[in-house]
């Protein structure tokens, strides 16, 4: 199970007062109580808290994934943006294998030609592989013919 760091942040963030009275409880549990019903509330404690936790951490991560989903969209918004307006000074790198780089102050896009396919960085950050639409396939030409 693969947990981002911040859906651990703000489920302590959120819960830490239950987390302090369940550790309070467990250390009072170990100072108090012996052997075997020790060691069987310490496993029952635990076993709310990651139940407990299981349920919450789940709901913070789907809350976490469509607002990351939503920057992730406005980025490439703004992305698409910044493509009609540098490509006047986009320049192109085209390499003997059929790969091609363009690169302007903002992005960089590489792809191979003929794929339908090319990767974009804006301001340094990889936002995926995109299908090449129009404004992409405009950005490339303008980009072919500053060459």
């Amino acid at each position: 199970m693969d947990l981002n760091v911040d859906v651990w942040f703000e489920f302590l963030k959120q819960n830490w007062l239950v987390i302090v009275v369940a550790l309070v409880v467990l250390l009072l549990v170990l100072n108090f109580v012996k052997t075997v019903i020790k060691w069987a509330l310490v496993a029952v404690i635990a076993a709310f808290i990651i139940i407990y936790s299981g349920i919450s951490l789940k709901d913070i991560g789907d809350a976490v994934t469509t607002v990351t989903d939503q920057a992730v969209d406005i980025t490439k918004s703004e992305a698409l943006e910044m493509m009609k307006k540098e490509a006047t000074e986009a320049e192109i790198t085209q390499n003997g294998d059929g790969t091609f780089t363009i690169k302007t102050p903002n992005l960089e896009v590489t792809g191979n030609d003929g794929d339908g396919k090319v990767k974009v960085k804006f301001h340094g950050v990889a936002l995926g592989e995109w299908k090449i639409n129009d404004t992409i396939e405009a950005f490339i030409q303008e980009a072919k013919r500053n060459k």
